[in-house]
């Protein structure tokens, strides 16, 4: 029987060529070896064994590459972590150094800096039963301090209150004359008081809180808090006295900075005056210098805070984004407590 013969015919060698050898294919297609790159962080002597966790070589350029940038990272990021710990450090004796003993009460609701200086003075305040009238006292964690006999408590809950005031309203806490005040209109079981000052006659914006701090950088000159107030003058505003007063007048106590005037072109008794301080009855003298009458006087705005909405003698809860909005104008937008629920009640 004949066997089937392969269609597949192996082609004939050509003359002359080599033998087939699969040892010298496999030397030929072989590549060279890559050479171990190791940083200097990592290498080690001789009699370092591979097992070595510091040993650790790099088999190609990509894993290089990317383990030197880890090892920058880590050398970029020691005076970053270095920095960090100087920061709590510095918090941590300050906390153990204490506070001031007129922030302290000011925080705690008891009224302005200028209002507890006053009872520090008068010997009201006393810590760990001592009684204390130097204003640079520290008040340590721990201590116990009170106020005309009663504990006071450094947690509070803050409390913000936007109000409309109106005329024939005194700006304060208390009255001896037994006249209505401000917390006449605005009844709190919790302790507050105003922000700073407005006459008698004077309606607008006016903020209570029990923040002493938020309430200190809001008065202090050295914020330059605009205050814009709608006036009606006497008699007609010259132009020339408005450019004089956006200059700069001098007062009995000092020289008032420049300020913005907006005079009414159809009614010029009537004008829109911006001024960055707070002194008292600084905007009725201020017109007084050039021989005019404020007859009225109303804060449109005070910081970032207005009337709108609000019918005199009306007052509301501050909203979130207000207090926010407050504490960012001052630079005290990290420390922030969330105020109570919106309220509006009438006078």
């Amino acid at each position: 029987m004949k066997m089937r013969q392969s269609s597949k015919q192996s082609s004939p060698r050509k003359s002359g060529s080599a033998p087939f050898k699969r040892d010298a294919f496999q030397s030929k297609s072989v590549s060279k070896k890559r050479e171990l790159i190791v940083p200097e962080k990592f290498k080690t002597s001789k009699t370092t064994k591979s097992t070595d966790r510091n040993f650790t070589p790099y088999r190609d350029e990509f894993s290089r590459r990317n383990s030197s940038k880890k090892a920058y990272k880590e050398l970029d990021d020691e005076p970053k972590i270095n920095r960090r710990k100087e920061t709590e450090n510095k918090i941590k004796e300050k906390r153990e150094s204490g506070v001031r003993i007129n922030k302290y009460l000011a925080d705690a609701g008891l009224g302005s800096r200028r209002y507890v200086e006053n009872m520090i003075l008068e010997g009201a305040v006393k810590i760990n039963r001592k009684i204390v009238t130097d204003l640079s006292t520290r008040v340590l964690p721990g201590s116990f301090v009170t106020v005309n006999g009663e504990p006071v408590s450094d947690r509070k809950h803050m409390m913000y209150i936007l109000l409309n005031k109106p005329k024939d309203t005194i700006t304060t806490v208390s009255d001896d004359m037994d006249r209505t005040t401000v917390m006449d209109i605005v009844r709190k079981k919790t302790r507050i008081y105003p922000v700073g000052r407005l006459d008698r006659n004077t309606t607008g914006v006016l903020l209570l809180t029990n923040d002493g701090e938020l309430a200190y950088r809001l008065t202090h000159p050295k914020f330059e808090i605009e205050r814009v107030y709608n006036v009606t003058l006497d008699a007609p505003l010259d132009l020339q006295d408005a450019a004089s007063i956006s200059r700069g007048v001098e007062l009995d106590d000092g020289p008032i900075g420049e300020c913005e005037i907006f005079v009414n072109p159809d009614d010029r008794k009537k004008v829109a005056l911006g001024i960055r301080e707070g002194r008292n009855r600084e905007v009725r003298r201020l017109f007084e210098v050039f021989g005019y009458e404020v007859m009225r006087l109303d804060r449109k705005s005070f910081a970032t805070l207005t009337t709108r909405g609000l019918a005199r003698g009306e007052y509301r809860n501050l909203t979130q984004n207000e207090v926010i909005e407050l504490k960012k104008l001052v630079g005290l937008d990290k420390e922030y407590e969330k105020p109570h629920r919106s309220i509006r009640r009438n006078k």
